[in-house]
């Protein structure tokens, strides 16, 4: 009996699939959730609109379509995986094209009763495209050159076309994810060694090039660089979001100022509270304890994903499964490295508690895939 016709005799059916599930991860996507309502209902000062509202209804929606996506059997969405990354190609050119303007950028699709942010979309595509890549690339061609320019290449192209809208925390969330599957798939580790070299010689001779003839930046963006190491140098201009993003989490302590007592937050000292710099309205509310607490969810998350990655005997579903827990990994890490300091401002949402349509839904859709992995894996 073929591995195809093994696992299509013992693919659960009708509400078989609901009892497989991933029940616990299920629960810690609404935990996670959860938080996130109860911080938009705190910076709206005690009410469900504008933000908290909607919120709730996008994320009843995309658990929805987690549940839908997760009966549909693993091998479709591998076949569709070619389908999906090119429709994700098509939707960033259209932006380009047609795309409506917001804060000065170039990133979204207007569809009436929601904006649509294919950015968001690539990330899942290009994950579910590597995964089905290397699932069918035999292991001895994986760290071949031509084999590992190719991935390169399908990496590279979205990366361009959301770099011109711009959107610089997308861009570099593309790369991260995409070089995650391709060390995860087993490309050989000299390869990454280069990159990582090449990048510390490109930054060396970034900041070895100031104030010389072959200056590579422009002042003002050193400028930029400058502010990002010291805040403090401007902080009523460029540094200033980070500098009161420091106070709101310095004046949490560790058990926080009490709900809908954050001074940082309630005073509008704080900028975008309801989306990049949620975390910081958490710990300053909720204090060390409320954001280690909501880290330690994010954790458990990750956790479920890899363990059902690991007991999965299906290449492609593994990977893609550890691939959507790389790029849900680098959406908290980023975020949270942003609004303490540790990175610069890029504009990437705290996932599930970040207010936005278009981040949640493809994440969740994203989960749905997992989901899907770990329904029809042979049992």
């Amino acid at each position: 009996m073929s591995y195809l016709e093994y696992t299509v005799q013992h693919t659960p059916t009708g509400l078989r699939k609901v009892l497989f599930l991933n029940w616990p991860l299920a629960i810690l996507l609404c935990a996670v959730a959860s938080v996130g309502f109860l911080m938009l209902y705190s910076v709206a000062g005690g009410s469900f609109s504008p933000w908290a509202e909607p919120q709730m209804k996008r994320f009843g929606m995309g658990m929805i379509l987690m549940v839908l996506v997760a009966m549909v059997p693993i091998w479709f969405w591998r076949n569709m995986a070619v389908l999906a990354y090119l429709g994700a190609i098509a939707l960033l050119i259209l932006v380009e094209l047609f795309g409506s303007v917001g804060m000065g950028a170039q990133r979204w699709i207007d569809l009436g009763f929601m904006r649509l942010q294919p950015s968001e979309l690539s990330k899942i595509s290009l994950v579910l495209l590597l995964a089905a890549y290397y699932d069918w690339l035999p292991m001895a061609k994986i760290s071949r050159p031509l084999w590992v320019l190719a991935p390169v290449v399908l990496i590279l192209l979205p990366v361009a076309l959301v770099l011109r809208q711009p959107d610089l925390g997308t861009s570099i969330l593309l790369i991260a994810a995409g070089g995650g599957m391709m060390f995860l798939a087993g490309v050989h580790w000299a390869y990454f060694a280069a990159v990582i070299a090449a990048i510390i010689g490109l930054i060396t001779a970034v900041f070895q090039s100031r104030g010389t003839n072959w200056q590579m930046l422009e002042d003002y963006q050193f400028r930029r660089i400058d502010t990002f190491l010291d805040p403090s140098s401007d902080p009523l201009g460029a540094g200033y979001h980070i500098t009161q993003s420091k106070i709101a989490l310095g004046s949490g302590g560790w058990t926080g100022r009490g709900f809908m007592q954050g001074t940082q937050s309630r005073l509008n000292f704080l900028p975008e509270k309801h989306t990049d710099f949620i975390f910081t309205t958490l710990a300053e509310e909720f204090g060390f304890i409320g954001a280690f607490s909501l880290l330690g969810l994010y954790i458990l998350i990750l956790v479920f994903c890899i363990s059902s990655a690991l007991t999965n005997k299906d290449r492609f579903s593994s990977l893609l499964t550890l691939g959507i827990a790389v790029t849900f990994f680098l959406f908290f890490a980023v975020n949270m490295s942003m609004v303490m300091g540790l990175a610069p401002v890029v504009g990437v949402p705290l996932p599930l508690v970040s207010y936005g349509g278009s981040a949640m839904l493809v994440l969740l859709l994203g989960f749905g895939l997992v989901q899907s992995a770990h329904v029809h894996k042979p049992r």
